[in-house]
């Protein structure tokens, strides 16, 4: 028996993480909290793995977590299905050899599909949190779809993570709602409001186990920006500066979304520069950096909602130590409220995702290597890209050290297609797709965005391509011909 808690209140089943793991049937379908590597279960993944079971888990997250779920117990073939996004080396290899069934998916739609069955029949619930009641508790670093498993689970099984501030609670709004056809609109009317709690409540008639957690969070490790960082963002501040001073809907306020890692860090960091006269800036999407911190530190960002705080050990420390520095200007909300498609276009929010690579007529691969082996999955991006009021997307021109072009004539899997996006930046320009028909997308992105390298190579292939008839020029047999080797 765990010692007791003051985190857990009322008469709550306390156990610790080996018994608790003995509640997870060996073929159950487990809903864990977690996005951004933050805010998952720790100390049950480990008795799991420690346990020797011959398991076959269907595994399903709200975002990306940690080893001790994607790398611990898929190495030793525990996991046999997971949805719908992975970033562990382990979990991406076993998907790529066809040991581990995965499907991935826009992270918006997750809850619901966990409530209507896309997913089977939930068995367990496994998250981690802050505090816990009888019918209660307080989620940790992340919020994810945490709610919805909840509600979808036949039990549940909370950690308690002793390591984590109880002052977390001051940015949390969770706000659960309803399945159609009794769903109703949005409140949320800022993009810094409040409509919810810091608590999920539950039939505590579901809770089987809370477990007593000390396990640290893996914190991100961000690289430092190097030179093609440094002009990616260059470009893309220059473009928005101009953007800001002709388009109407940014007149007084600009809402901004950034993907996770080192490169979407970087954009954020960059913002400081930004010269924006009198317009606010705020932050709605996904996760909290390093570099978003640096923003609301200066004052450039007035506030920031997202559903993870997905920050390096440094960020995590220099958040814990000023909780109320932050508590009014940090939100942290469930995935459907975050990545809420009509609160995307409500908030007139101009998205900013990376992507690995990108064809001259506007269609952007994610996930796949050569069409073919898996990177991690599309995560949100697609969410804020496809409804934002402006999605723009960021690369590098080419990778390898310079031998592979990024900029292609076809790329072989496609995560956002012509439909979603609207402007390409790398570090050698910015490409405005806006209004242009496929050809004239060809020469914008060529001209604008393509490494010199490649400029000449891409002009003769888009001019065998359009020298037969088609709306969207291709030859196939040259186009394949550019993908990597690797």
């Amino acid at each position: 028996m765990a010692a007791p808690s003051d985190r857990m209140h009322g008469q709550v089943p306390r156990c610790n993480a080996a018994t608790a793991a003995d509640e997870i049937g060996d073929d159950d379908t487990v809903l864990v909290s977690g996005f951004g590597s933050v805010g998952y279960p720790k100390a049950v993944p480990v008795a799991l793995a420690e346990s020797d079971r011959n398991l076959s888990l269907t595994v399903v997250s709200g975002g990306s977590v940690g080893p001790e779920i994607d790398d611990e117990l898929v190495r030793r073939g525990m996991v046999t299905r997971r949805f719908p996004y992975q970033s562990q080396n382990s979990s991406t290899t076993a998907a790529n050899d066809g040991t581990l069934a995965y499907h991935d998916r826009h992270l918006s739609r997750v809850g619901d599909e966990a409530q209507t069955g896309y997913y089977g029949s939930p068995d367990i619930a496994l998250v981690e949190a802050i505090a816990v009641g009888e019918n209660w508790f307080v989620p940790s670093t992340s919020i994810g779809q945490v709610p919805a498993f909840v509600s979808a689970a036949d039990r549940l099984i909370v950690e308690v993570n002793e390591t984590v501030p109880r002052d977390v609670r001051a940015f949390h709004d969770v706000y659960q709602r309803e399945l159609p056809p009794d769903r109703t609109t949005l409140p949320l009317t800022e993009p810094d409001g409040r409509i919810g709690s810091a608590r999920v409540t539950f039939n505590p008639e579901k809770l089987v186990g809370v477990v007593q957690s000390s396990r640290r969070d893996t914190p991100y490790e961000f690289r430092s920006p190097n030179d093609t960082d440094d002009a990616i963002a260059s470009n893309l501040l220059e473009f928005l500066v101009t953007e800001a001073d002709h388009n109407p809907a940014l007149d007084r306020r600009i809402v901004l979304q950034f993907g996770v890692g080192s490169i979407g860090n970087t954009l954020m960091e960059a913002v400081e520069s930004m010269e924006l006269r009198d317009r606010e800036i705020v932050y709605f999407g996904e996760v909290v950096q390093d570099g978003l911190l640096d923003a609301l530190d200066s004052g450039v960002v007035s506030a920031a909602s997202a559903t993870s705080l997905a920050l390096s050990a440094t960020g995590t420390e220099r958040l814990f130590d000023d909780i109320d520095r932050y508590a009014d200007r940090i939100v942290l909300r469930n995935t459907s409220v975050s990545n809420n498609s009509g609160l995307i276009e409500r908030f007139g929010v101009v998205s900013i995702n990376t992507v690995a690579e990108i064809d001259i007529y506007g269609h952007a691969n994610v996930t796949h290597i050569n069409g073919s082996r898996l990177l991690n999955g599309i995560g949100g991006g697609g969410d804020f890209t496809r409804n934002s009021l402006l999605g723009i997307v960021v690369l590098s021109s080419t990778t390898a050290d310079g031998e592979i072009s990024r900029i292609k004539p076809m790329v072989p899997h496609v995560d956002y297609t012509e439909h979603d996006l609207s402007v390409v930046v790398t570090e050698q320009g910015v490409a405005d797709l806006r209004g242009l028909d496929p050809r004239e997308r060809a020469s914008e992105l060529i001209e604008s965005c393509a490494h010199p390298r490649y400029r000449d190579d891409l002009r003769s292939y888009t001019e065998q391509a359009c020298a037969g008839s088609g709306h969207v020029p291709h030859d196939l047999e040259s186009a394949f011909s550019w993908q990597n080797t690797d």
